[in-house]
């Protein structure tokens, strides 16, 4: 299954006679991509399910609507077991950027995490689930791949620093219970990220 977000919006792309509960299904053969752009912009609360034949040849067949930009970031834990947060456009998120040429996926997430928030001492556990989002960019649609990586730091009391440049005002470490609050003024793409156990959210 892929699960994309299109102006918060979820579409998923499943197999063959994998139905979704509340989600409208849609045949791919059927699925037109300006129409589903408009289907979203009329009802935007509508949740989307895509069946598809062959789900990953028409998977790749889709992305062909788009320009693919790549990006990695990272679920940061401290000692405390506290999360780590940016805030930014007025929403709470987790630091994430673009990968460079050139550059693993792993590298780019720890090089995004420590220049977003100036967090050092960082090591990779593992490699979480992969986001995806739609946005327009300059007329342009374009579809976000985040590669997301679990992580934790050793070093306590670190002077956390917001990447101004980029948009970012605050950067914290909080606790569960305020992560949670965080959760309901995000992303739809960070809400499914978060889901399971390890957060233990």
């Amino acid at each position: 299954m892929y699960k994309v977000f299109i102006n918060e919006v979820p579409v998923f792309f499943t197999e063959m006679n994998a139905s979704v509960a509340s989600f409208k299904s849609v045949l791919y053969q059927e699925l037109d991509c300006q129409f589903l752009f408009d289907e979203i912009s009329k009802n935007p609360e509508v949740k989307i399910n895509v069946i598809c034949d062959n789900l990953e040849n028409d998977w790749l067949n889709f992305l062909l609507n788009f320009e693919v930009r790549e990006a990695a970031g990272g679920v940061v834990k401290n000692k405390a077991d506290e999360l780590l947060w940016i805030y930014r456009f007025d929403k709470w998120d987790l630091p994430k950027g673009h990968i460079e040429k050139g550059e693993s996926k792993e590298v780019a997430a720890i090089r995004e995490v420590e220049e977003e928030c100036n967090v050092t001492g960082l090591i990779i556990d593992k490699e979480l689930e992969t986001t995806y989002h739609v946005f327009e960019h300059k007329g342009k649609k374009v579809m976000k791949v985040t590669y997301w990586f679990l992580m934790h730091t050793e070093i306590d009391n670190q002077a956390l620093v917001p990447q101004e440049e980029e948009g970012i005002t605050q950067v914290c470490f909080k606790n569960r219970q305020d992560s949670l609050l965080c959760l309901s003024n995000t992303y739809g793409n960070i809400k499914l990220l978060m889901k399971g156990s390890i957060i233990n959210l």
